[in-house]
């Protein structure tokens, strides 16, 4: 399946999504909290069908308010929580948490239940008091979002996103699956990542340089968080250094994956087989903190996966612990005096002169077709 994203305008209706999200996460909070006080009594689990038989009896007694809430979002979420518990009694994950209200950001509409779509707008259904008649009604809102490239497939479900930085976006789901193989060049190449020189250095002796967005926003980073260091918590001031927080950081993260994207484009054009190093990179982090988060070299091995994977590249990794910088790349001399400092070396045994990191990327490439 492909999802595609398209961000919702500034528009004066989009409050009633915000309303929309909170009640939800009011239901959220409640079944959780009701799942965990069942478990504190003994009793059995209750499973989706036992949920949403209690939800119906809350709209009729306790929780009036519910009844405005699209039946197919609320069937939604009890199926998430559902699906979270059912991992959780498998033993195939932890315990599922309680999302704070902040963090609960999403709703999901399955189907063509609850909404239409046309051209650039969408129509969501939601459900008012009418006190004239003294019965609720359907009222349909449209929304107009910037449709920047069109869906392919037949949608399958829709949901709203609320962002950080207080933006409303819809992201479509297909059926729709993207194959578009690239024409073949019949080259190799490894891939060596670094930190000091280049962030990839390819055995072809390109050197490929990193950004480093979050490098090149420290200062307005600094100055934002003082500022809000300065503010009281919950004021309108604080919650404005907040959303221009939220906003650099998603300038940062925008900038980086934009990075990663091109380049995982360029090598699957440029090449049949890509082969890189597996990297310890919880140890590096230990090592080199920021800079190692900064480069995110684990984001681009999965974009480069899934360029590979669309693209019909041959896409190879080399084990960590695979001899590939010592090594002469020529006569195979294990050169055990190297160390991080020694970015050029020459090959004692056959007079070679190498760059460190283009030795290795040779190396990488020779040990990642060996492997079959």
């Amino acid at each position: 399946m492909k999802t595609y994203k398209y961000p919702l305008g500034k528009q004066s209706n989009t409050i009633r999504i915000g309303n929309l999200l909170d009640d939800m996460w009011q239901v959220h909070k409640y079944f959780h909290e009701w799942q965990r006080q069942r478990y504190k009594d003994g009793l059995p689990y209750a499973n989706y069908n036992a949920m949403d038989s209690h939800f119906k009896g809350l709209k009729q007694t306790t929780h009036p308010h519910w009844k405005p809430l699209p039946s197919q979002a609320v069937q939604q979420e009890l199926m998430r929580i559902d699906k979270a518990y059912q991992r959780f009694l498998k033993k195939l994950g932890g315990r599922p948490k309680i999302k704070k209200q902040h963090k609960f950001k999403s709703i999901t509409f399955p189907g063509e239940a609850g909404w239409s779509l046309k051209n650039n707008r969408i129509t969501l259904t939601f459900r008012k008091w009418n006190p004239k008649t003294r019965k609720w009604q359907f009222d349909r809102v449209a929304y107009t979002f910037h449709k920047h490239r069109q869906w392919h497939g037949s949608i399958s479900r829709i949901t709203i996103k609320r962002d950080s930085c207080g933006r409303y976006w819809l992201c479509i789901t297909t059926t729709y699956r993207d194959f578009r193989p690239l024409p073949t060049t019949g080259k190799s190449v490894g891939a060596d990542f670094g930190m000091k020189d280049a962030y990839l250095t390819l055995s072809t002796g390109e050197k490929i340089q990193h950004p480093q967005p979050l490098k090149q926003s420290l200062e307005k980073l600094r100055k934002l968080n003082k500022d809000l260091s300065g503010r009281q918590k919950g004021s309108n001031r604080w919650g404005w250094c907040v959303r221009q927080l939220a906003c650099l950081y998603r300038k940062i993260s925008n900038q980086r994956k934009d990075f990663h994207w091109q380049l995982a484009s360029e090598l699957c054009k440029k090449f049949d087989t890509i082969v890189i190093e597996t990297l310890n990179l919880e140890g590096m982090k230990r090592l080199w903190g920021r800079k190692v988060s900064d480069l995110a070299f684990y984001e681009f091995v999965e974009i480069l996966k899934y360029k590979c994977q669309k693209h019909k590249r041959d896409f190879r990794q080399v084990d960590q612990w695979t001899a590939t910088t010592k090594p002469c790349s020529t006569c195979g001399y294990h050169n055990k005096k190297l160390t991080l400092n020694d970015r050029q070396w020459t090959c004692p045994k056959c007079g070679t002169h190498h760059d460190r990191d283009i030795n290795a990327a040779i190396n990488i490439l020779r040990a990642g077709i060996a492997v079959t």
